[in-house]
């Protein structure tokens, strides 16, 4: 019996020791391998040699455990925005809201963990943004920022893509998603308008004003030539002209009157007693 437990007891540690070897072995193969997924690369960091010069792609590879590290880096197009207060040409101020879509060159992402990290894009984008929205805005006034707002655009777009390229960034799309003036230049707009509106108003008064007085010259000029026309018809065929005028005249009078219900015709001299029924006698 004592020899029977002897062996079951140098066979439970024969038996442990190949648990700890496989489990062991299990710990160093599971260390020894990495898994990079669809749109990630990875940098592999050597104790040694310092950052390995090459990336791997996606799938599962081996490395050398204690002495290599994996970086992964997600290389799939990130948006990214922020919003810079920037000074127009003409001294007003302008909030700008940028989007960016950005993705790092894969080529050089040794070059970008070495001097930047993994977290690239938000150490860089937002400074050299800023940057890029003072410079651009500072070359137009604040109503150019409106009326020539896709040259604005297209400047900032191409400075900033230059910009992030010297940080092995790839920049997809830029765009101003946001622009909004401060309350003094909206104040300044209102004022202007209602400047132009005055001045509006101001040039139509000057203009009925001149043709009022281009028809008083028209209507004094056609009085002057009638005045002229009378007096040479009056010398010529003498005051036969006025005396028609005046009957005509006294003509037109008398049938106005006599159509006007509230005038009464009473004729001069003693018919105009006996009208009213009175007696010079009594």
């Amino acid at each position: 019996m004592l020899g029977g437990g002897q062996a079951a007891v140098s066979l439970l540690t024969r038996m442990a020791k190949v648990a700890v070897g496989l489990g062991v072995a299990a710990s160093a193969a599971s260390t020894s391998f990495y898994t990079v997924d669809g749109g990630e690369r990875a940098v592999i960091f050597d104790r040694v040699r310092g950052v390995l010069p090459h990336t791997t792609s996606e799938g599962t590879h081996f490395l050398v455990p204690i002495l290599q590290k994996p970086f992964i880096f997600d290389i799939r197009t990130r948006p990214h925005s922020f919003s810079s207060t920037s000074g127009t040409k003409d001294l007003q101020m302008v909030n700008l809201t940028l989007r960016v879509l950005s993705r790092p060159d894969v080529e050089h992402l040794p070059d970008i963990f070495n001097s930047l990290g993994l977290e690239y894009d938000e150490k860089v984008l937002p400074s050299i943004g800023n940057e890029v929205l003072k410079a651009v805005v500072a070359q137009f006034n604040a109503d150019q920022l409106l009326t020539e707002r896709p040259r604005v655009s297209a400047l900032v777009r191409e400075s900033l893509t230059q910009r992030a390229r010297e940080f092995n960034i790839v920049l997809d799309d830029v765009a101003i998603t946001h622009l909004a003036y401060g309350p003094e230049f909206s104040q300044a707009v209102e004022k202007k308008q209602v400047a132009q509106q005055e001045a509006e108003r101001s040039r139509f008064l000057v203009a009925r004003a001149e043709q009022e007085r281009r028809a008083a010259i028209v209507r004094a000029e056609g009085e002057s030539e009638a005045a002229r026309l009378i007096s040479e018809a009056t010398t010529t065929a003498g005051n036969g002209l006025i005396e028609l005028r005046r009957i005509e005249a006294a003509k037109e009078i008398a049938g106005v009157l006599a159509r006007t219900p509230n005038v009464s015709y009473i004729p001069a001299g003693d018919n105009g007693q006996m009208l009213l029924g009175l007696n010079a006698a009594r």
